[in-house]
């Protein structure tokens, strides 16, 4: 899964440079037709892709501000 995710972004990477080079060589709304997809398709392909990995087989109560672990922090503090 996570060289599915490198070579997505280095495609996405190779998408929007392309998509300035067209930009640079007078063809504007081609280039950027092809960095607006580039863009959208990092944040809703590249993005979740990237959280879900990161954050399989973690709980998300570790990681929030309940009263307990507010608790268990303050007695960290003091020892």
């Amino acid at each position: 899964m996570k060289t599915v995710i490198k070579i997505l972004a280095i495609s996405i990477f190779i998408a929007i440079g392309i998509g300035f080079y067209y930009r640079m060589n007078n063809d504007i709304l081609l280039g950027d037709r092809i960095i607006g997809i580039a863009v959208l398709s990092s944040a809703f392909i590249l993005m979740p892709i990237f959280l879900y990995v990161r954050w399989k087989g973690k709980k998300l109560s570790d990681y929030t501000l309940t009263k307990e672990n507010m608790d268990r922090m303050r007695d960290n503090n003091l020892d």
